[in-house]
C-alpha cells in the first residue's frame, strides 16, 4: 500500500487532534469550580484549580469563610469544637464583624436618647446569610446578603443590607463588601470589619510588617513603638494599631516559607493583631473604626438614607 499525500496526512492529523482540543477547551472552563457540600452546614467550596487554590464558605454560619488554601496549603485556623457546637462563639476562619468592631463600653450604645445593647463585634457573624448569585466565568465567587430583621432592630434601630462577593482567583481572596441605608429619613452609623484567624504552628518564625509607627496595647492602654515583633511567650497579644501609613499589612512565615499580604481600601483604618499563648493561630483584623465607636463617633461611617458604600479586601499568599 502507498504512502498517504501529504495533505491527507495533515488533515488526519488534524482530526485526531480534534479531542484533544475539545479536551483542553473544557479544562480551561472548569479551572473555577463551585461545589455544595451538605456536611454539618451547607458548606460552599470555591476552587481555582490551577492554583489549587480554594475557599469554604458557610452562609447560615454567619457567611464565614472556614477555609483558604493556596497550593493545596491550609492558610486558616479553625477550632474544630466552637464550629461544630452552635452555643459557642466559632474561633476560626473569618468572621464578618458588623456593626461595630471590638466592644462598647458597658456593650452599651446611646442613640436618639434610647440605650442599646450590643455584644462584642456586632451580630454579623451569627445570624445566616442568604446566597443571590454564583460564578465561575473567569474566578470563582458567591455573593451572600443579609438584610435587617425585626431581631437586629431591637439591638441596631436601622434597616440596612450587607451584600458581600467572596472571590477566589490565582493566589488571591478578594472580599467586595456594599453596605446599604435602607432607611428614609436617618443617617446609619456603624463600624466594620473581618477577623481572620491565621494558621501558624511556629509563632516564633513569623515577622510582621505592618503600615504603623506604633500600637497601643488593648489592656493597658501603654503605647509600643512598633518593631515587627510580637513575643508568643506572652498570655495574650491584642495590640490596636491606627494612623495607618499603608493600605497593605504583610506577615512572613519563616517556617512555612509563606508570605500573606492583607490590602485594604479605605475606610479601613485600624489593624488588630491578636494571638493567644499556645494556640496555633495570630489574628489580623482589618476595622474602620476602633472600640466604643458608636459612642464616641471616632472615625464612624455616617450613610446617608438610601446611600451605599462600597469596600475591599484582598488577601494573598505566596510560598517563597
Amino acid at each position: 500500500m502507498g504512502r498517504l499525500p501529504k495533505q491527507l496526512i495533515f488533515i488526519s492529523s488534524i482530526r485526531n487532534s480534534v479531542p484533544d482540543i475539545k479536551n483542553s477547551l473544557l479544562e480551561l472552563k472548569t479551572v473555577f469550580a463551585i461545589k455544595l457540600q451538605k456536611k454539618q452546614y451547607k458548606t460552599y467550596t470555591l476552587s481555582d484549580l490551577s492554583f489549587n487554590s480554594s475557599i469554604n464558605v458557610v452562609p447560615e454560619l454567619g457567611g464565614i469563610i472556614t477555609s483558604w488554601c493556596v497550593e493545596n496549603q491550609e492558610l486558616l485556623y479553625l477550632e474544630s469544637k466552637s464550629f461544630e457546637n452552635r452555643e459557642l462563639n466559632v474561633r476560626g476562619g473569618i468572621p464578618i464583624l458588623f456593626p461595630i468592631c471590638g466592644n462598647l463600653a458597658n456593650n452599651i450604645y446611646k442613640y436618639n436618647g434610647n440605650n442599646y445593647f450590643l455584644k462584642q463585634d456586632g451580630f454579623a457573624q451569627y445570624l445566616p446569610w442568604e446566597v443571590i448569585e454564583k460564578s465561575n466565568q473567569d474566578r470563582a465567587s458567591i455573593t451572600l446578603v443579609l438584610t435587617s430583621n425585626r431581631l437586629t432592630r431591637t439591638v441596631y434601630p436601622f434597616d440596612f443590607k450587607l451584600t458581600f462577593t467572596y472571590q477566589v482567583k490565582g493566589n488571591s481572596l478578594e472580599i467586595f463588601q456594599t453596605y446599604t441605608n435602607l432607611e428614609n429619613t436617618q443617617r446609619m452609623p456603624f463600624s466594620t470589619g473581618l477577623h481572620p484567624y491565621f494558621l501558624a504552628p511556629n509563632k516564633h518564625q513569623l515577622h510582621f510588617d505592618i503600615p504603623s509607627m506604633q500600637y497601643c496595647d488593648h489592656k493597658t492602654g501603654t503605647i509600643y513603638d512598633n518593631d515587627c515583633e510580637f513575643d508568643p511567650n506572652l498570655d495574650e497579644v491584642n495590640a490596636v494599631f491606627e494612623k495607618l501609613t499603608g493600605l497593605a499589612t504583610t506577615v512572613y512565615d519563616r517556617s512555612r516559607n509563606l508570605r500573606i499580604t492583607l490590602s485594604y481600601t479605605h475606610p479601613y483604618s485600624t489593624i488588630v493583631f491578636w494571638t493567644v499563648k499556645n494556640q496555633d493561630f495570630y489574628c489580623l483584623e482589618p476595622w474602620t473604626a476602633p472600640d466604643n465607636s458608636l459612642n464616641t463617633g471616632y472615625r464612624l461611617v455616617n450613610l446617608d438614607p438610601g446611600s451605599s458604600c462600597q469596600m475591599l479586601i484582598r488577601l494573598t499568599a505566596t510560598f517563597v
